[in-house]
């Protein structure tokens, strides 16, 4: 594992998902150049949308969970990667799914 990755992944441990910036996006999702920052940020707030909307929680409960923080950025890394702003649940990375099963208060 290369020592940069590894530095993001300790940071990434504390990180609420408040704290998530567009520079941190770009990081992990191995950007180094500004012309996608728009589309990052579009990406960013509709991965922060879906776990919302998941889990029940309210914005300011996300920053309760640290791992949290890994399952937004997971889901903004598959739609940047993926270039769909449409997330389907049966297709979820399975560990983002148990991430937000764990703490979904809204179970229909």
């Amino acid at each position: 594992m290369r020592q940069d990755q590894l530095e993001t992944e300790k940071r990434l441990v504390k990180m609420k998902v408040s704290e998530i910036t567009i520079d941190v996006l770009k990081n992990y999702v191995r950007v180094d150049f500004n012309d996608d920052d728009i589309l990052l940020n579009a990406i960013l707030v509709g991965s922060k949308s879906f776990v919302i909307g998941y889990t029940g929680l309210t914005t300011e409960d996300l920053d309760l969970y640290e791992d949290i923080t890994i399952a937004v950025l997971v889901i903004s890394a598959e739609m940047y990667e993926n270039r769909s702003f449409q997330v389907d649940f049966h297709d979820l990375n399975t560990m983002v799914k148990y991430i937000l099963m764990m703490h979904a208060t809204n179970h229909l």
